[in-house]
């Protein structure tokens, strides 16, 4: 029998999964060392009767310390998570959507900076000029995107404009049954993005959400009124809203779509190509972070390449250590390509067997 030889591609995944296991190793020592972990990991280890510094050797020991449960993001103390290496640093904390109950929290110190840097990377100076200001109309107050969206206007050399959104109060809305009310906020606050809009010139990039976006082109062209560049993030991003946004409410601006969260940081979206007829296929930040697809009912098993199942993920930061969580989405396992040689998922929408329970609003 002939030996396979190795493609280009095939010997990128390779180094890229051997550089994500010699970074779990350096995780795992950071996190359990007593010198420089966390309050809750190290407490954690004594439960143990095994050192995870000496016996996780690579990504898939992870699977030895179980799942990370939900729960234990909900409610204080939240300095049980801040690395003692980090103690006397400024902390941000970060807090999920919170439409599934208590909000999720998460400390942040520098991570949500480092991912908008690597993001801004992937932005083409061209439709996201260096120099332009942008306009966030996204969620406001505890949220990582109120604070990550400025960084990356300053971090690209402009300042960032922002507006009032509590999505909060859109979800109470919609489970009260006041439709009405809930569409009167939305237009309340399309109403502040057009004023500053109008107002200054110099906002040429904006970030919103899919339903923000719409909302915002039925009141103006954002080519016209200059907008060159959108970045675009939310559970609502389907490939009919993709190919929606392309073909008519954008008019030729650049569309950048992500998939993010409070507790991953950001995925970035893999360039468009025909063959793909729109799909959103998006790869996450490794080795600081690891997204697979996973058996719902067997949540051990990862898929195969282009079948369905629950997204699980790793994320791995000196300020932030969570292995193997249950995300509440689905998508279909993408293989790994050029750009991105790891796993990557296409079209993540909310988990299918929780539909009943989620209210996303704005988002």
């Amino acid at each position: 029998m002939t030996p396979t030889i190795p493609t280009a591609l095939d010997t990128r995944v390779k180094s890229a999964r051997e550089a994500l296991d010699a970074w779990v190793r350096e995780i795992v020592s950071w996190h359990f060392d007593p010198a420089t972990g966390c309050p809750f990991w190290l407490d954690y280890a004594k439960r143990l009767d095994w050192d995870p510094r000496r016996e996780i050797r690579g990504y898939e020991d992870l699977g030895r310390l179980g799942y990370f449960q939900d729960e234990w993001l909900r409610g204080g103390p939240v300095r049980r998570w801040v690395p003692r290496a980090y103690a006397d640093r400024p902390v941000f904390i970060f807090e999920t959507g919170g439409s599934t109950g208590v909000p999720k929290s998460r400390i942040s110190i520098d991570d949500f900076r480092t991912d908008y840097e690597a993001f801004s990377a992937t932005l083409p100076d061209e439709f996201f000029p260096r120099g332009a200001d942008w306009l966030m109309v996204g969620p406001s107050g505890p949220r990582r995107l109120r604070l990550a969206v400025e960084h990356l206007a300053q971090y690209r050399g402009g300042i960032c404009f922002m507006v009032d959104l509590d999505p909060r109060w859109v979800i109470k809305l919609i489970k009260m049954g006041e439709i009405d009310m809930a569409e009167r906020y939305k237009q309340h606050v399309i109403e502040q993005g057009l004023t500053l809009l109008r107002a200054h010139d110099n906002i040429q990039c904006l970030f919103t959400t899919p339903k923000l976006l719409e909302a915002l082109c039925e009141k103006v062209s954002l080519k016209k009124i200059g907008i060159k560049g959108v970045f675009c993030g939310g559970t609502e991003m389907t490939p009919q809203f993709h190919r929606f946004a392309v073909e008519e409410l954008l008019d030729g601006v650049y569309f950048a779509p992500t998939y993010g969260n409070t507790l991953m940081g950001l995925a970035v979206h893999k360039p468009r190509v025909p063959e793909d007829n729109f799909a959103v296929i998006y790869y996450p930040p490794a080795p600081k972070a690891v997204i697979e697809v996973v058996d719902p009912d067997q949540p051990d098993r990862v898929v195969g390449y282009g079948e369905t199942g629950r997204v699980r993920l790793t994320t791995l930061t000196r300020e932030f250590f969570m292995p193997q969580f249950l995300e509440r989405d689905e998508a279909e396992r993408e293989p790994p390509c050029e750009l991105y040689p790891w796993d990557g998922v296409r079209n993540v929408r909310p988990f299918s067997r929780f539909q009943s329970k989620v209210v996303e609003g704005v988002y």
